[in-house]
């Protein structure tokens, strides 16, 4: 009798963690310069594919509309939730819509006071 041994699958369910968050961006012109303003922050890394853009962060990022409106040579106030959301497919993390920008968390906790999430014990 033979025996067969399986490696490990690297799609195997792994619920710890990853204290990342990030988005995916239509590979377009405006996803273009979202990505090249993101690209200069910390913590954020940017992968560009065929026909979608990657940012993903460590922990927090925002997405700073006044700094990416000068980026796509608008006035400020052009680039605003809508054109985000507009330009954006999916995301993962907790997502913050402000007036002036979009913020991006790992971790819900750190979004509870945006969020008016109570972290208190009930107890």
């Amino acid at each position: 009798m033979t025996t067969f041994k399986t490696s490990e699958s690297p799609f195997k369910s792994d619920n710890t963690a990853s204290n990342r968050a990030g988005v995916t961006l239509m590979n377009n012109q405006v996803g273009a310069v979202v990505a090249q303003v993101m690209k200069e922050k910390p913590n954020v890394t940017v992968t560009y594919l065929p026909s979608m853009i990657r940012v993903d962060a460590v922990g927090r990022m925002d997405f700073d509309y006044d700094e990416i409106s000068e980026a796509l040579g608008e006035e400020p106030g052009y680039f605003d939730a809508s054109e985000f959301e507009e330009n954006m497919s999916t995301h993962y993390g907790r997502m913050v819509h402000l007036d002036d920008r979009t913020i991006m968390f790992s971790n819900p906790e750190d979004a509870a006071e945006y969020i008016g999430f109570d972290l208190t014990s009930q107890g």
